[in-house]
């Protein structure tokens, strides 16, 4: 099972790493190694059960291998999953390192290895990195299938009952040329609905062409939709093909189709009936073979009351209607939809967040959204590119959240509050503030060691090198101290700090 953390009624789904080892004692040293870096894990002791696990369904981000197993050997795994179209990025681990063993497993595939022992620090990296380019690849992906039209209703995010009832109703209407009517509030993401229809039908990889009406200048609509020819009206100084004429063969997607002006509409409505358009200044029709479908985030049924909008274009438009929910109708997605801004701005931003840590995702699930998803959108685009720490906290989302940014921890070397007598000698300059965190970037306590590192570093610049009253200060023994300074590799601090302790701390530390 995928692991979940639960927060105000929704899931927070944790990235999952396939821990595949034959040592039970193994897995479980990394399990806890990653579980501490909220990673979830899933367990298989060969390679015959890792596959096992993967076509079962479980939901795994990362592959960590073993090539030494018995039976089904690591390599043969690789090779097998790879038949198999498992995408995952794999990381190898090996007891023995060998050059050859390592080439062998790199060119099967695998996109990181290791050697056992290894530090917790570099599984984490390793894990990290194989996620990183895992996104970059998927971003690759998406951005080929985009290029290209062939967007599909399986790269809508979300499982919600409004999305799913989307997809189906998509999925039918877009094997057939029926015209759609997308309807919805504004950045509820109807373009992207609408590009998944014309990638699910037989038009597919053909030009899909979007056009926002409402964008058009009113003198210019007809020349932009039909086209015009050379000295036609003051200006056209050449020939010019509507976008009718560029979306032959796919799909127009006249997105606020509402806006259109009267007399276009009655052009729109000729060129939907007979399949063929007039360009202005054109001597002839012209026949097109092209697919409409339309999108409104106003009442066009109140438009047609009013006589703002023909009612025989609407019923024309409006033969299959698809209403896009708004976010508010479906937060069980925002969940999905950050993961999936998370990794598409990682990308771009060259950033590397893992996520949302709980909280923030609580605090993004219970906002209303008025802008939707676009909103959501924009504001992940911010908190990617101020983010520090590789989860995003709420107050990266301080208009959603309501936390204001903490303010930034003094310099040490420019916030100082004068010197500080001790005994017959200066220390130095005393930073404002202790800069030892308690709690890691996800709000979890640091270990001991992590913090202990810190203190004593802290104290060594504080104290600037004078051993003897950094070991009082914190109290402990010097030659304590001095242990763990050797323990820590803090013995380039103490060189750094002063040249004249240095000369005293290498008769220690040495």
């Amino acid at each position: 099972m995928r692991r979940m953390a639960s927060y105000g009624g929704c899931l927070h789904m944790a990235k999952t790493v396939l821990v595949v080892d034959d040592d039970p004692t193994q897995r479980r040293l990394i399990q806890a190694v990653l579980e501490r870096e909220g990673f979830g894990v899933v367990h298989a002791e060969n390679g015959d059960q890792a596959i096992e696990r993967l076509s079962s369904g479980t939901m795994i981000d990362v592959i960590l291998l073993d090539l030494v197993m018995p039976g089904m050997t690591g390599q043969d795994t690789l090779v097998e999953l790879r038949a198999r179209s498992f995408a995952q990025p794999v990381i190898v681990v090996t007891a023995t390192g060998g050059v050859d063993t390592i080439v062998q497993a790199m060119q099967a595939g695998a996109m990181d290895f290791f050697v056992k022992p290894a530090a917790p620090e570099r599984i984490i990296v390793s894990i990290r990195n194989a996620l990183s380019m895992g996104a970059l690849k998927g971003e690759v992906d998406r951005l080929k299938k985009h290029t290209a039209n062939l967007s599909s209703f399986s790269d809508l995010i979300g499982a919600s009952p409004a999305m799913t009832m989307v997809k189906r109703l998509g999925e039918r209407a877009s094997k057939s040329s029926i015209p759609i009517l997308i309807t919805g509030e504004s950045g509820v993401g109807k373009e992207v609905i609408a590009r998944a229809v014309h990638g699910s039908s037989e038009r597919a990889g053909k030009a899909f062409v979007a056009v926002n009406c409402g964008a058009i200048p009113e003198n210019l609509v007809e020349s932009i939709l039909f086209g015009h020819e050379k000295g036609s009206f003051t200006g056209a100084t050449d020939k010019h093909l509507g976008k009718f004429q560029e979306a032959n063969g796919g799909t127009l997607f006249l997105d606020e189709v509402g806006e259109l002006p009267l007399d276009i509409q009655v052009k729109l409505l000729r060129a939907l009936q007979e399949s063929e358009i007039d360009a202005v200044g054109g001597k002839r029709p012209i026949k097109v073979d092209v697919r409409i479908v339309s999108a409104t985030n106003r009442d066009l049924s109140l438009a047609v009351k009013e006589g703002r909008f023909r009612e025989d274009l609407y019923y024309r438009l409006n033969v299959f209607s698809i209403e896009a929910p708004a976010l508010r109708d479906r937060k069980e997605d925002v969940p999905a939809l950050v993961d999936c801004f998370v990794k598409r701005f990682n990308v771009e931003e060259g950033k590397s967040v893992v996520g949302a840590t709980p909280e923030a995702m609580a605090c993004l699930s219970a906002f209303d959204w008025p802008g939707n998803v676009r909103q959501l959108e924009n504001a992940v685009y911010r908190a990617i590119v101020l983010a520090d720490a590789p989860y995003l906290q709420p107050h990266d989302f301080p208009a959603i959240s309501g936390v204001a940014p903490p303010i930034q921890a003094l310099d040490n070397k420019s916030a100082t509050v004068g010197l500080t007598p001790m005994g017959d000698q200066m220390i130095g300059e005393m930073p404002v503030s202790v800069p030892v965190r308690i709690l890691d970037a996800r709000g979890h306590l640091r270990t001991l060691e992590e913090i202990e590192r810190e203190l004593i570093q802290l104290a060594i610049e504080i104290y600037a090198g004078h051993m003897s009253e950094v070991a009082r200060r914190l109290g402990i023994g010097r030659s304590t101290l001095y242990r763990k300074v050797r323990e820590q590799g803090l013995e380039d601090v103490i060189k750094g700090v002063s040249n004249e302790t240095a000369d005293e701390a290498d008769t220690q530390v040495a």
